[in-house]
């Protein structure tokens, strides 16, 4: 079985308040795009995993898909597999590449062996992986609030809209992120400015890992600037970086970059 879990971008991204297990509160509203890396599993007498494209750093044993596939297994009668990854999604750019994989391969496994696993389960599993991993089960735009688990659909239609997302290749650490954050109520409601005309999103839907981040790293910053120069209606960093993003009413101008970054040009 071959599937395409999709990237995914903030749309504002408020820290609340710090929880007493560690963690934050957050409010956010995630939109998929259609940025997709390539998963293929089929049944094997070995467990293997195997990968190409984007290489991917660290131990092979803590990949989410393993951690997915070992949680799935301990409940139900699945056959060892033979899985392979084909990574286009940058990892640690904010896109949520990591969390879509998990995701998509428990909803892949439950489809393809017939597990009938519900959604309330599914969403629970993948909960487990990661906070925002819950998302792609249903893989549609939602507001996102406690540790971004707490999902609601949120209607937003942005069919008509172009979204360039451009990775510096900057690795932003999520703790360090955080621990640069003094955590409170936004004056204005996420959902309240996604509400309004597009146009004033740039005045009033904010990203509150840009501040530090932009002032560890200027070029991200620029890269921002960049996307407005050439006509975004609105551009923002998704997650805690690196990447950023423009919305362009459009088709998106050719844009002039360093040859080091790498620009993704799709639809929501």
């Amino acid at each position: 079985m071959i599937i395409f879990p999709n990237a995914k971008v903030n749309l504002g991204l408020n820290i609340i308040s710090k929880r007493a297990d560690g963690f934050h509160n957050i409010q956010s509203v995630f939109v998929p795009i259609k940025i997709e890396d390539a998963l293929e599993f089929v049944p094997s007498n070995n467990l293997e995993f195997t990968t190409s494209g984007l290489p991917i750093p660290g131990n092979t044993n803590d990949n989410l898909i393993l951690k997915a596939y070992n949680l799935i297994k301990l409940k139900y009668n699945i056959p060892l597999l033979k899985i392979h990854l084909h990574k286009v999604i940058p990892m640690g750019a904010g896109l949520g590449g990591g969390s879509a994989d998990a995701a998509f391969f428990i909803s892949g496994i439950n489809n393809y062996f017939e597990l009938k696993i519900n959604d309330d389960e599914l969403l629970q599993n993948a909960s487990s992986l990661g906070s925002d991993c819950a998302f792609f089960i249903k893989n549609k735009t939602s507001f996102a609030s406690e540790k971004g688990e707490v999902l609601e659909p949120f209607d937003l239609d942005l069919s008509n809209y172009k979204i360039c997302v451009v990775h510096p290749k900057i690795h932003v650490n999520t703790a360090w992120a955080y621990s640069k954050i003094n955590p409170s109520m936004p004056k204005k409601s996420i959902k309240e400015i996604l509400y309004q005309p597009i146009e004033t999103w740039k005045h009033d839907l904010v990203n509150d890992f840009e501040k530090p981040v932009f002032e560890n790293h200027p070029e991200i910053k620029t890269l921002k600037n960049e996307l407005y120069n050439n006509g975004a209606v609105y551009a923002s960093m998704s997650g805690s970086g690196s990447s950023v993003f423009g919305i362009f009413k459009n088709e998106i101008p050719e844009i002039s970059l360093d040859k080091k970054f790498t620009i993704f040009n799709c639809s929501f």
